[in-house]
């Protein structure tokens, strides 16, 4: 997994990075970009997050905040284990455009968490959509409901670093593999997007459409093999693949079908193929 702060920093310092915030290097834009900014992405204690909406949401609905299961405050969720509806009141740092703070949101609830086929935590907040476009002038990003397309121009927005990575897709993993976890049907990025410990939970945005196409979550650093921080791409037939530098995402298409009115979970809902407790 893309580590929390404390493991980024330490991998920072042996870098030499520093944590200064920084942008990357633009790349050239297509006629039809839109403009991807800071504006609705939060940050986390450890991690980086998004406001997000689904193309039902209302904009009076309570407001709901997507990063990776493994940013979950109360730790990893095991292999196989699906966890709805536990009580939470977590906070993130609502971003502008710039990637000034300011706001915070609270969280009530982990309405969705998993690190099983995907890497996904989704919190309910105290507030609305409405609420802070009202007062901060912040629309929430749409998640798209339709499978990524290989190469499309993407840009990785990390709240936490106030870092925003762009590069494309550079095609899709069969079974991605980190330790004990598996993920199904991930994204693999070119090389340019060269996140790090703190990026996880970023939404990876669409430049075309603005939105959400997959959440950030992982990349092998050592070239080990299956080891946490060293996932490995394992194919239908079996065979593995070690692609050390390259980084991952977990696609987040298949969500919004298992939201309805009021941004309620329904995991039994029509179309609806994410794991299930």
């Amino acid at each position: 997994m893309n580590k929390p702060l404390l493991a980024a920093l330490s991998s920072l310092a042996i870098a030499g990075l520093g944590a200064t915030p920084a942008v990357a290097a633009p790349q050239g834009k297509a006629a039809n970009a839109v403009a991807v900014n800071f504006a609705g992405t939060v940050s986390l204690s450890n991690c980086s997050g998004s406001v997000i909406r689904f193309p039902n949401s209302a904009d009076t609905d309570p407001a709901l905040v997507l990063t990776n299961g493994h940013c979950l405050e109360t730790g990893f969720p095991a292999p196989g284990q699906v966890i709805t509806g536990q009580s939470s009141s977590r906070t993130f740092g609502l971003l502008n455009s710039s990637g000034s703070k300011v706001a915070t949101l609270r969280a009530n609830q982990v309405v969705y968490s998993t690190m099983t086929d995907t890497d996904v935590t989704i919190y309910r907040t105290t507030t609305t959509y409405a609420a802070i476009k009202s007062s901060y002038g912040i629309s929430p990003l749409t998640m798209q409901d339709t499978h990524p397309v290989a190469g499309t121009a993407i840009k990785v927005v990390s709240g936490y670093w106030k870092r925003i990575y762009s590069c494309n897709i550079d095609g899709f993993v069969y079974r991605l593999k980190e330790g004990d976890w598996t993920w199904k049907d991930s994204v693999r990025y070119t090389s340019a997007c060269n996140t790090i410990g703190g990026t996880s939970g970023s939404p990876v945005i669409d430049t075309a459409t603005g939105k959400v196409v997959a959440v950030n979550n992982t990349g092998n650093e050592d070239g080990q093999r299956c080891t946490e921080n060293n996932p490995c791409e394992v194919d239908q037939s079996g065979n593995v693949t070690v692609r050390q530098g390259i980084n991952y995402a977990e696609e987040t298409y298949n969500i919004p079908a298992c939201f309805t009115t009021g941004n309620k979970l329904n995991l039994s809902a029509s179309g609806c193929t994410v794991p299930k407790p």
